[in-house]
């Protein structure tokens, strides 16, 4: 990202990972999770897919391109009201096909899910529950394989920068650099919960892909350290601040690269300040890994 770079006074070498164009289903980070986590339902015959977020959950439309792609149905929990004329995300649910179920609170969304499971068995159906943004140890492992992408690509970078919120992405990003012995420093940037919070959840989920794949948990416990900063949350979630606007708008301006205003605006936000601060040197490598979402700048 050289104009990014030139118009932050220099810096680091930027360099971005852009899952934002996965050309499946309007692509992100939920469509590399979905690939392993959809792959499972479909070995274990599942006939419908059920999952949860908010009104506007990329996680949400992802899974609803996913089930129609693999000829399931798919039923979303999503906390809010319904919109009366329906945009961006919610509207790709609604041409998908998804049978969408709104709940008062996000506290309501996972035991509605096992409610709603419970119904379909009782119907006959198959369905396959998947916990929030995929963010499960299978799910995260798709993350630990993108590691292997991007090295693939260009050699291992000093630092990666992404937005945090469920956990699984970072906890795949972290595996993957353990397990590879990388030298890469991983920085979640939350997109709502505290650091305290997203450390201890990344944790469990790193310890969940050693026991999926087999693996001694030493070998994923050493290395990479689990990094978040909580501190470009603002509002919270989905509450744009001015560091996310203008992040938003100096991505487009310099680099023609569209963020949304929940996640990638406010990592977005994260890297801009690190650069400004002088957090990098000019020696070192920066990726910027963008998770997707930017359908929600149309909400």
């Amino acid at each position: 990202m050289p104009r990014l770079s030139a118009a932050l006074g220099g810096g680091p070498r930027l360099f971005i990972k852009r899952d934002d164009a996965i050309p499946f289903g309007f692509g992100g980070n939920k469509v590399r999770k979905l690939a392993l986590v959809a792959a499972r339902a479909a070995a274990e015959n599942a006939d419908t897919l059920i999952t949860a977020g908010g009104v506007q959950s990329n996680h949400a439309r992802a899974t609803a391109a996913t089930a129609a792609r693999l000829g399931m149905r798919a039923v979303l929990v999503a906390n809010g009201s319904p919109q009366a004329r329906k945009s961006a995300n919610a509207l790709l649910d609604e041409l998908l096909g998804a049978e969408v179920i709104y709940v008062d609170s996000r506290e309501e969304r996972a035991p509605m899910i096992e409610k709603v499971a419970a119904r379909l068995r009782a119907e006959g159906r198959r369905p396959f529950p998947i916990p929030i943004g995929a963010s499960t140890p299978l799910g995260a492992l798709a993350f630990a394989l993108a590691v292997a992408e991007l090295v693939d690509q260009m050699p291992a970078p000093d630092v990666i920068v992404h937005s945090t919120s469920s956990g699984g992405t970072q906890a795949g990003l972290v595996a993957g650099c353990r397990l590879l012995g990388l030298p890469t420093r991983v920085v979640g940037v939350s997109a709502d919960d505290s650091s305290s919070s997203l450390q201890a959840q990344v944790t469990t989920i790193v310890g969940g892909i050693a026991d999926l794949c087999a693996l001694d948990r030493s070998m994923v416990s050493r290395g990479t350290a689990i990094e978040v900063d909580d501190t470009f949350v603002g509002g919270g979630y989905g509450v744009s601040s001015s560091e996310s606007r203008e992040a938003i708008e100096l991505a487009a301006r310099t680099e023609a690269i569209f963020l949304d205003p929940t996640y990638t605006a406010k990592a977005m936000a994260g890297l801009i300040a690190y650069v400004r601060r002088g957090d990098f040197t000019r020696h070192e490598t920066v990726v910027f890994w963008h998770t997707g979402g930017q359908v929600g700048l149309f909400a």
